[in-house]
C-alpha cells in the first residue's frame, strides 16, 4: 500500500518538472530570439534588404540614441487649438444664476441657472449676452466667473422673441471680454466650440467640439405660448453637445471668436447631436438695442391676426368672400384704434395679401418682412375687403411685440 502511495504522488508531481522544464526552454529560446533581432535587424536595415528604414529611439523626451538613422527627440505636444481657443476665451464665458422669491415668507432661492459670455468691457462696466429664458421671472440675478467668484449683475433689457438678454456687472473682477465673429461666412462642417455650463455650475466652463450641421436653419417659435407658431427663429445648427445650462453660453469658431450664442436643442428620444445657436450677426443688433433703449424697437402694424391656412376654408367664400385663387395671406382679426394700421384704413376680417410688394403667406411670414423694417418707414400693404382688392400706405410705429 506504500508503494502505491508513492508511486501516485510521483505521477502527479511529473506534469509540474514538465511545465517547469518547459518554461524555462521558451525563456531561453525569447532571449536569443531577442537578441538576435537587436543585432541583425541594424544590420539587414543597413544592407537595404528590409522594406523600411529602422530608427532606434529613446524616447524620454531629452537626447535620443540610434542606431542607422538621425539622431532626433521624440515629444508630444498636448497643445492645439481647440486648447488654445478654450485658454483664450474661457473667462469671458460666467454661469448666471436666477433668483427668485420663492413666497411670501420665504427667502430668495435659485430658480436655475444658464450661460452667459462678457462681449464687452469698457470702464468700470461690463456687458453680458445671455438668453431671456435664463433670466426671465428673476429677482435678483448673479454672475458666476470662470475663477468660481459671483458678482451681482443687473438687467439691461431682454427680449424674448429673439431669447437674447443683456446684463450689466461691475468690471473690477471682469478678466476679458469675447469678440464677435461674422456668422454670415460660417460653412457647414466648419469645427466649432461650445463653453457653458451643462446641468448646472457644478459642470462649470464645460468644453464640447463639433462641427456647424447646417446654417439658416428656421426653427418655428411659440412667443405668447397660444400654441401656434408665431416666429420662426434662424439659428446656427451643431453637434457640439448644447444641454440644459448651456443656454445663452457661446458658440466659438476656431479663431475663438462667438458665432453664436447657444439657445436650444431637439429633445426627443430618437434625436441625438441637434444643438441650435442664434447666429451673431442676427444678435448682434438686437444686444444693441437691449443696451441702448432697454428693449428691441421693432415696429408695429397694430392688430391681431390669423393665418388665412388656420382658418376653415368654408370660411374663406362664405365670409371672406375670397377669390377662388387666394389660398394664403393673413386675416384681420382686430385693429387697435390708434395704431399704424388704423390710421391706414385697415378693418376686422380684412385679408393681407402683400407686404410692400412682396406676396405673404402666413403670420410667420408677415412678421419676418414687419421686422426687416425700420421705426418711421412708410409701407404699402395690399389686402382683401370683401373680395375687392385694395392697397394702403402704412407709416410704421413703435410698440410692443407681436402687434
Amino acid at each position: 500500500m506504500e508503494f502505491n502511495h508513492d508511486e501516485e504522488k510521483f505521477v502527479r508531481e511529473k506534469p509540474v518538472r514538465n511545465w517547469r522544464s518547459f518554461l524555462f526552454s521558451s525563456l531561453i529560446g525569447a532571449v536569443i530570439g531577442a537578441l538576435l533581432t537587436v543585432f541583425a535587424l541594424p544590420y539587414l536595415s543597413q544592407q537595404g534588404w528590409l522594406p523600411y528604414n529602422l530608427q532606434v529611439i529613446e524616447a524620454r523626451g531629452g537626447q535620443g540614441t540610434q542606431q542607422g538613422g538621425t539622431v532626433r527627440n521624440v515629444s508630444v505636444n498636448v497643445n492645439n487649438e481647440v486648447t488654445q481657443v478654450v485658454s483664450k476665451v474661457s473667462d469671458s464665458v460666467v454661469g448666471v444664476i436666477n433668483i427668485q422669491k420663492t413666497g411670501v415668507w420665504d427667502g430668495d432661492s435659485e430658480a436655475g441657472t444658464g450661460s452667459g459670455v462678457i462681449y464687452k468691457k469698457d470702464g468700470n462696466t461690463s456687458h453680458i449676452v445671455t438668453n431671456h429664458h435664463v433670466i426671465e421671472g428673476a429677482s435678483q440675478i448673479e454672475v458666476s466667473l470662470n475663477d468660481g467668484t459671483r458678482i451681482p449683475a443687473k438687467l439691461i433689457g431682454s427680449d424674448k422673441l429673439m431669447d437674447l438678454a443683456v446684463l450689466q456687472v461691475n468690471s473690477n473682477k471682469i478678466k476679458a471680454a469675447a469678440e464677435f465673429g461674422n456668422s454670415d461666412k460660417v460653412k457647414t462642417g466648419e469645427p466649432v466650440i461650445a463653453i457653458g455650463n451643462p446641468l448646472g455650475l457644478q459642470f462649470s466652463g464645460s468644453v464640447t467640439q463639433g462641427i456647424i450641421s447646417g446654417t439658416e436653419r428656421a426653427v418655428p417659435v411659440d412667443s405668447n405660448g397660444d400654441g401656434q407658431p408665431d416666429w420662426n427663429a434662424e439659428v446656427l445648427q451643431t453637434d457640439a453637445a448644447i444641454n440644459p445650462g448651456n443656454s445663452g453660453g457661446g458658440l466659438f469658431n476656431i479663431d475663438g471668436k462667438v458665432i453664436g450664442i447657444n439657445s436650444m436643442k431637439i429633445a426627443e428620444s430618437a434625436v441625438e447631436g441637434i444643438g441650435l445657436s442664434i447666429p451673431a450677426n442676427l444678435a448682434i443688433p438686437v444686444i444693441e438695442d437691449l443696451e441702448t433703449y432697454g428693449e428691441v424697437r421693432r415696429p408695429y402694424l397694430g392688430i391681431e391676426m390669423k393665418s388665412l391656412g388656420d382658418i376653415a376654408s368654408y370660411h374663406w367664400q362664405e365670409t371672406l368672400k375670397l377669390p377662388k385663387d387666394v389660398t394664403s395671406g393673413v386675416v384681420v382679426m382686430g385693429v387697435q384704434p390708434v395704431s399704424p394700421a388704423g390710421r391706414a384704413g385697415l378693418r376686422e376680417l380684412d385679408v393681407i395679401v402683400e407686404f410692400n410688394g412682396d406676396r405673404v403667406y402666413d403670420i410667420v411670414d408677415l412678421r419676418k418682412k414687419l421686422y426687416t423694417k425700420n421705426v418711421g418707414d412708410k409701407v404699402k400693404i395690399k389686402y382683401l375687403r370683401g373680395g375687392k382688392e385694395k392697397t394702403t400706405e402704412v407709416k410704421l410705429t413703435r410698440s410692443q411685440l407681436g402687434s
